[in-house]
């Protein structure tokens, strides 16, 4: 009973932690526990994409009624974020979101087991709700805790230092770089899903109920891994940080210098919108893809069409690794501002193209896709302070987006026979969303803030990474007082008379 005791799951949000404190090793290990997340929200996602198509052939189901996976999935986000996951976080804390995210996942998986068995694509549906209420708790915790938490910086080596100052640690100043390298992981898991759907689910079975009869053993084996995880995260030392913690650098960066009601945080609202429409355009986009392909481009069945959207996530993956090394030369707003609107200039051809031109728009509207949610993320939480548990609820709330605009895609597509033409609805999204972008980089409310947090100096030890020699100097003067110190304690007192 002693470990249990040791391991408490509830801090006070009135205090300040120790979270500030923490050398770069210390923070390593919880940060790459959390960017497991992101890995295991992208396979998740990305699965679902490819089970989309292969539903529809193999159940007999319509378009409209296939993107019903991607309702339960995304439907379930606001639950989370705006429901039991942030009050436990608001409550309890981080660590226990992770846990209890975890454990949804791992019951919905579970659940999806016999309701593939049976081949009930409305069962599976409920076990996929089930999923995203694990997810969206996941995400609700995560994307906050990786934007927010502040790390003091030690000497390391020095070719990796500049590095892991500017993507592991926590300084506000790089908090959109943060969250986009963690990010990077979720798309990683994006392509491997839907390379296991090609090559392992569908390569000799095609769209026959075999199939998904391999489908449940995947299933199974994550709600294996799942729960081992959740068991993890509780013995791990996680370190907290609280409203205090996020009040304080709020403060220090004068970011909320003039403190309004929540109700008032109108900048949140719309990163709360933006995020709403952004990710159900790409969730529409993800999710019709092999449709697309299929349809458009002569002699390409299901099989080759997941190949090809493995290939497009990839390029998904790419472009937040591009974005995170932009980042470090241009302002995350601008970047944002420029990658949002290629989305537009590159989605609009594939509407008209067919073929591989038309595929090769949506693989670069996915390049560009790539780094615009976490930037959302980190942007729409700037000088929220005590807010910000709460104010992430609304901005990962806004992922329910994914839930309304694939149906409205997949109805358009029903409707003319054509998912290329369907591809204006996501364009239409991608347009709204836009609006955040321009805000954000011309309007002084908006811009102002995000700039205050840029040139912020918290969590870097004297405004910057000392050099070694630097380093070696002070350590030689420290040893050098020691040494001096020692030598007057040890003479008699005559002597030093």
């Amino acid at each position: 009973m002693t470990i249990f005791k040791k391991n408490s799951l509830k801090t006070s949000d009135h205090q300040r932690t120790r979270a500030a404190e923490l050398t770069l090793r210390q923070s390593i290990y919880p940060l790459c526990l959390v960017t497991i997340l992101f890995f295991l929200w992208g396979f998740s996602y990305g699965l679902l994409d490819t089970l989309n198509k292969h539903f529809q052939n193999t159940l007999g189901i319509t378009r409209a009624r296939s993107s019903g996976l991607q309702a339960a999935y995304f439907g379930a986000y606001p639950l989370a974020s705006l429901g039991h996951a942030n009050w436990i976080l608001r409550h309890y804390g981080y660590k226990p979101v992770f846990i209890w995210g975890l454990c949804l996942y791992g019951v919905g998986a579970l659940v999806a087991w016999p309701c593939i068995l049976h081949k009930s694509f409305g069962g599976f549906c409920a076990a996929i709700f089930i999923i995203g209420n694990g997810l969206g708790s996941l995400e609700t915790a995560a994307n906050p805790y990786i934007t927010g938490t502040k790390h003091s910086l030690q000497p390391i080596l020095r070719p990796l230092r500049q590095l892991l100052t500017n993507v592991v640690c926590g300084p506000p100043r790089y908090a959109e770089m943060r969250i986009n390298i963690s990010q990077a992981f979720n798309g990683v898991g994006t392509v491997v899903a839907p390379v296991l759907g090609s090559y392992v689910f569908f390569l000799k079975t095609g769209d026959d109920t075999k199939a998904l009869t391999n489908v449940q053993w995947v299933y199974l084996a994550i709600a294996c891994f799942v729960f081992i995880l959740a068991a993890v995260f509780y013995f791990s030392p996680i370190p907290e940080i609280t409203d205090a913690d996020m009040q304080f650098q709020a403060e220090e960066t004068h970011a909320n210098a003039d403190v309004k009601p929540f109700r008032k945080q109108y900048r949140l609202f719309h990163a709360a919108f933006a995020q709403f429409c952004y990710t159900g355009a790409q969730v529409a986009i993800a999710g019709y893809f092999i449709n697309y392909v299929t349809e458009t481009r002569p002699g390409t069945d299901s099989s080759l069409g997941a190949k090809f959207l493995a290939g497009a996530q990839g390029a998904f993956a790419l472009g937040r690794f591009t974005g995170v090394g932009l980042m470090k030369f241009i302002r995350p707003r601008w970047v944002f501002l420029f990658y949002l609107t290629c989305c537009i200039i590159f989605i609009a051809p594939s509407i008209t193209q067919r073929g591989n031109t038309g595929m090769s728009m949506l693989y670069v509207t996915l390049f560009f896709e790539s780094i615009c949610f976490p930037t959302i993320v980190a942007l729409g939480m700037r000088g929220l302070g005590k807010y910000s548990k709460r104010g992430s609820g609304f901005i990962v709330g806004g992922v329910s987006g994914g839930a309304c605009v694939p149906p409205l895609l997949g109805a358009v597509a029903d409707l003319h026979n054509s998912t290329a033409k369907a591809m204006s609805v996501p364009l239409a999204f991608f347009v709204a969303a836009w609006s955040y972008s321009l805000c954000v980089n011309f309007v002084p409310a908006y811009r102002d803030v995000a700039d205050k947090f840029t040139t912020a100096k918290i969590g870097l030890q004297e405004g910057g990474v000392r050099d070694e020699e630097n380093d070696a100097k002070s350590s030689q003067e420290g040893e050098v007082k020691k040494d001096e110190v020692e030598h007057v304690d040890n003479v008699p007192p005559k002597e030093i008379m």
